[in-house]
C-alpha cells in the first residue's frame, strides 16, 4: 500500500523522480513520454465516443444508449489515470535500471472497447429500437 501511496505523490510531484536512481538515456525518456502522450489521446478519444453515442444517438433505446455511453467514458478515465501511472513506474524502473513494468491494462482495454464494439454490431444489424 505505502508503494502505491509513494507513486500516487509522484503524479503531482515528477521532480521527485530525480532522486531515484541514475538518469536514463533522454530518448528513453522521451519515448515514455510519448507513449504517456498516446495514452491521453487514446483517453480522449474514448470519451469523445462515449458523449457522441449519447448525444448523436437519440432513438437508441435509453438503457442501450446509456450502456455505451457509460462503458466509453468509464474506459476513458481508467486510460487517462493509467498513462499517468504509468509513465511514474516506467521512469522509475529506468532510473533504477530495472525492468518496465508489465500490465493488463491493454489487454482488459481492448476487451472492453471490443465488447462495446460488438454491441454496437448488433444495434446496427437489428436496428436502433433493440
Amino acid at each position: 500500500m505505502s508503494n502505491f501511496v509513494q507513486s500516487l505523490r509522484l503524479w503531482f510531484a515528477p521532480e521527485r523522480i530525480r532522486e531515484e536512481g541514475d538518469t536514463p538515456d533522454y530518448r528513453f525518456s522521451l519515448a515514455n513520454e510519448r507513449t504517456f502522450l498516446a495514452w491521453l489521446r487514446t483517453a480522449l478519444a474514448l470519451i469523445g465516443g462515449g458523449f457522441a453515442v449519447d448525444q448523436f444517438l437519440p432513438d437508441l433505446r435509453w438503457a442501450w444508449r446509456i450502456g455505451l455511453a457509460l462503458a466509453l467514458l468509464a474506459a476513458g478515465v481508467l486510460c487517462s489515470l493509467r498513462a499517468v501511472n504509468h509513465w511514474v513506474r516506467c521512469e522509475r524502473a529506468m532510473r533504477r535500471g530495472e525492468d518496465l513494468p508489465t500490465s493488463r491494462f491493454p489487454t482488459l482495454l481492448s476487451l472492453a472497447v471490443a465488447v462495446v464494439a460488438l454491441a454496437m454490431v448488433v444495434i446496427v444489424l437489428f436496428g436502433w429500437e433493440g
